[in-house]
């Protein structure tokens, strides 16, 4: 599948401009646990120094795991100082609940004249729209109007659900091809004033990928990258053995694992429904709105796994698969070489379908 990721380094450190974190801590959309625990290792074997990071951003938490040689020479102040930099950076471009982040300065813009931005914005804005043709639109970055409506954004939730008219004009602000953007100078341009940019779909991955770069360019080989269930390996653990992923089976209310599987050199994302909602009148309504409709989803398909070289591609495809449903994701999953887990509500338990490349790639203990 022909989608890449274009990145820059970002130009603004500021702090988040969001809801606190307990809010947040909802759009986690499947939490993907690490399992370094589930085995034992050979303790005749050297162990690498086992070095963590973490902290707090975009409303849930990230995580660093390095495997450091005995000759390594990591200042781990340093580091954190530089992941903690590099995540403001990032916030300051992309974060909806900021109102002088870039990107809820450009959704300000009331005009179709070019708004300087970021090449990090316009690289991210470039890469939804390559999976957004890719999926028949069923990933949008444009649907912050719905998103805001149905209260799954900056804006509480409604004290009524919204009404067929106000989707309807909502859902006519919305649409990829109506951004556009420039590389010299990077710019953006909308066609339609109350167009409003989203990228909380694919930010997350986003930002895995900088970290990564990050730990690439201070020659650090083995990791294991993590921003709100969202994770990039590469490497080995201090084992020595391959980075081991739990999937989590998608139950409301508790933690489960559904399969583990090894990661070598690639990203993982996932895109579920079930933890991210709000009930009304007995009606579930899902934080996944399918761009088509101007409404939650509503199939059975709890959860999406996909795998990618880059996390913000798995990020944004995972929600797109997602929207589509088990068959139609299946069906995009096989026809674009798309390596992806989908667990199907069947009864009280799940159905996997898995993408003939998810099949292929995965190693399994």
């Amino acid at each position: 599948m022909d989608i890449t990721l274009r990145s820059s380094k970002s130009s603004k450190q500021r702090l988040l401009g969001q809801r606190p974190s307990s809010s947040l801590w909802l759009r986690t959309l499947l939490l993907i646990t690490l399992a370094i625990g589930l085995t034992g290792c050979d303790e005749s074997e050297p162990q690498a120094e086992r070095i963590s990071l973490s902290g707090a951003t975009m409303g849930t938490t990230w995580s660093v795991v390095i495997a450091a040689s005995s000759d390594s020479d990591i200042d781990t102040n340093t580091l954190q100082q530089d992941i903690a930099t590099l995540l403001i950076d990032i916030n300051a471009q992309m974060s909806t609940y900021d109102p002088e982040s870039e990107i809820s300065q450009f959704n300000k813009h009331t005009n179709s004249e070019w708004f300087p931005v970021s090449a990090a914005l316009t690289g991210l804005v470039t890469l939804s729209h390559d999976i957004s043709e890719a999926s028949g639109g069923a990933f949008d970055s444009t649907i912050g109007p719905l998103v805001n409506l149905w209260g799954f954004g900056p804006n509480p939730k409604p004290d009524q659900i919204p009404s067929d008219q106000q989707i309807n004009n909502a859902n006519q602000l919305v649409g990829y091809e109506k951004v556009t953007w420039r590389n010299s100078p990077p710019s953006l341009k909308k066609s339609t004033d109350g167009l409003v940019l989203d990228l909380s779909a694919i930010a997350k991955g986003y930002a895995v990928d900088q970290l990564s770069e990050l730990l690439n360019k201070n020659k650090i080989s083995d990791y294991l990258v993590e921003i709100g269930g969202e994770m990039k390996a590469a490497g080995k653990r201090p084992s020595g053995d391959p980075w081991r992923i739990g999937i989590e089976r998608p139950l409301e209310g508790q933690r489960s694992t559904q399969r583990v599987i090894k990661l070598y050199g690639t990203a993982i994302a996932t895109s579920g429904d079930y933890r991210n909602y709000y009930e009304e009148d007995g009606i579930r309504y899902s934080h996944t709105i399918n761009p088509k409709t101007g409404k939650p989803i509503t199939h059975n398909l709890a959860s999406v796994t996909v795998l990618a070289e880059d996390c913000a591609v798995a990020d944004g495809l995972a929600t797109a698969l997602n929207v589509l449903g088990a068959k139609k994701g299946l069906e995009l999953a096989n026809h674009r070489q798309i390596a992806a887990l989908f667990l199907v509500r069947n009864g009280n338990g799940f159905d996997e379908l898995a993408s003939k490349a998810f099949t292929e790639q995965v190693h399994e203990d």
